[in-house]
C-alpha cells in the first residue's frame, strides 16, 4: 500500500477510508485566506455504493487500495445477476450483483471482455468494480429513418444497439451500421 498525500487524492483514485475501498468521484483543493489548504472530496464506497463527502487537511494522508486488474468474460444476465467467467477457464463461473455493476450493464456484450478490479484485503479477494473498454463497437439493430428537415431535436435520433441499449445518434446512421460508443459517457462517438 502506498500513502497518498492530501493533494494526491484525485478523481478515479481508489483509497481506503474507514477500512473499506472508496473511489474518489470529485476532488477540489480549496485555499482560503489565512487557512491552510484542504482537499474536499466526494467518495463512493465500492462495497455499499454510497457517496459521501470527506475532507483531507495538509497533515492528512490516505492509503491507496491494493487493487489488481483481472480480465473476465461476460456470459449472460438473468434476474439482476450478471454471470462472468475466467477467459482461460470457462468452467470457473461466478455471479456478481447488479448493484456492483451499475450503469455499465447496458454496454455488456455476450462473450465480451471486461476488467474486474479485485481488492486484496488480508488474503481475501473481493471484486469491487467491473469496467469496460472506454470505446466499444456495436451493430445498430433498430434506427428510425431520417426524415428530411427534422432537425428540431438537434439532428439526433434514438437508436437501439445489438444488446438492447438505446442512445442518441446522428441522423445519418442507419440499421445495420457499426458504430463506436464511449462506455463512460454513454454517447455516440463515430461510425466505423
Amino acid at each position: 500500500m502506498s500513502q497518498l498525500q492530501y493533494s494526491e487524492i484525485r478523481e478515479k483514485k481508489i483509497i481506503i477510508h474507514d477500512d473499506e475501498p472508496c473511489e474518489v468521484v470529485e476532488s477540489h483543493v480549496a485555499r482560503t485566506q489565512q487557512r491552510k489548504p484542504q482537499n474536499q472530496v466526494k467518495l463512493r464506497s465500492l462495497i455499499s455504493g454510497k457517496v459521501f463527502p470527506a475532507t483531507f487537511h495538509v497533515a492528512d494522508s490516505a492509503d491507496e487500495a491494493d487493487i489488481v486488474k483481472r480480465d473476465i468474460t461476460f456470459l449472460y444476465h438473468n434476474k439482476g445477476e450478471f454471470w462472468f467467467c475466467d477467459p482461460e477457464d470457462k468452467s470457473k463461473r461466478f455471479k456478481l450483483d447488479s448493484a456492483l455493476i451499475g450503469d455499465t450493464a447496458k454496454f455488456f456484450k455476450q462473450n465480451g471482455n471486461a476488467t474486474a478490479l479485485v481488492w486484496d484485503n488480508d488474503d481475501e479477494e473481493t471484486i469491487i468494480k467491473v469496467t469496460l473498454p472506454i470505446k466499444m463497437e456495436f451493430k445498430i439493430k433498430e434506427a428510425p429513418p431520417a426524415v428530411r428537415g427534422d432537425t428540431s431535436k438537434g439532428g439526433n435520433k434514438i437508436i437501439t444497439l445489438e444488446n438492447g441499449a438505446t442512445l442518441n445518434a446522428p441522423m445519418f446512421v442507419s440499421e445495420g451500421d457499426v458504430i463506436r460508443v464511449n462506455t463512460e459517457t454513454g454517447e455516440y462517438v463515430e461510425r466505423v
